[in-house]
C-alpha cells in the first residue's frame, strides 16, 4: 500500500469515526463488554452489562440511551448494537459466525471491525447487491485470513455525519457492500454517486484504523 493510500484511508477513517459516539475511557470499556457479551448469541440485560463493565445500571442507561445505533428488545435486553446484532432481531445479508454463534451485521465494513472488537476469528458470508455473487473471508482479530473469491472488493462512501445519527442503517450501511470482483462493484457503485472501490486488504486497514481512533484507550 502507498503512502498516498496510507493518508486517504486515514483520512477516510476520520471522517467515518466522526459519526460514531465518541467514547471516554468509561464508555469505551463499556461498548467493549457489550460486544462481547453480544457476541455470545443472546440479547443482554443490562444489568448484565453493567455487572461487566463495572458501572451502575443507571450509568448504562445514560450511555446506552443517549443517542442511536442501539436496538433493544420488550424487555430492554440489547439485541443490536452499532453494527452487530442478533439474527432474530436484524436480517442481513452480511452474516458471522464465531465462537459457533451465527450474527448479523449491519454492512460489509463491520464484519472487518468486528473480530478485533469481540476478540474472536469470524467466519464471514456477505451476499452482494443485485445477485453479483457471494462473498466469504476469515477475519481473524488480527488480519483477513481468507478471501473467497480472491478479488473482492469492498464499496463504501464518506459519511454524512447528521444522516448517520438519523439513520445508520439507510445512509451508510447500504452502500457498504462486498463484490466478488472489481467490475462488479465499479457497475453498481456507477448507479449510487458518492460510492467507491477499496481492495479487501484497504478496507481492513480501514477498520482498525476505526478502531484504534474509537477505543484507543482500552483495546489490547
Amino acid at each position: 500500500m502507498t503512502t498516498s493510500s496510507k493518508l486517504k484511508l486515514a483520512e477516510l477513517a476520520t471522517s467515518i469515526v466522526r459519526c460514531f459516539p465518541s467514547l471516554n475511557v468509561v464508555e469505551q470499556r463499556l461498548s467493549l463488554e457489550l460486544y462481547r457479551l453480544l457476541a455470545g448469541g443472546q440479547p443482554v440485560p443490562r444489568a448484565t452489562l453493567a455487572d461487566r463493565a463495572g458501572v451502575t445500571v443507571e450509568t448504562v442507561n445514560r450511555i446506552l440511551d443517549s443517542g442511536p445505533g442501539v436496538f433493544s428488545d420488550g424487555q430492554q435486553r440489547i439485541v443490536g448494537y452499532w453494527g452487530l446484532s442478533l439474527p432474530a432481531a436484524y436480517s442481513s445479508p452480511h452474516t458471522l459466525r464465531t465462537n459457533g454463534q451465527l450474527l448479523s451485521a449491519w454492512c460489509a465494513w463491520d464484519t472487518l471491525f468486528l473480530p478485533q472488537l469481540i476478540g474472536h476469528i469470524a467466519d464471514i458470508e456477505s451476499a452482494s447487491p443485485s445477485n453479483a455473487g457471494i462473498v466469504r473471508l476469515t477475519i481473524t482479530p488480527q488480519k483477513v485470513e481468507r478471501v473467497e473469491p480472491v478479488g473482492s472488493q469492498m464499496s463504501v462512501l464518506v459519511p454524512d455525519a447528521q444522516e448517520m445519527q438519523k439513520n445508520v442503517i439507510t445512509s451508510f450501511c447500504y452502500f457498504v457492500q462486498f463484490f466478488p470482483s472489481r467490475e462488479a462493484g465499479e457497475s453498481w457503485a456507477g448507479k449510487h454517486p458518492g460510492t467507491f472501490m477499496l481492495s479487501m486488504q484497504e478496507a481492513h486497514t480501514l477498520a482498525r484504523l476505526k478502531n484504534e481512533a474509537q477505543y484507543g484507550d482500552v483495546l489490547q
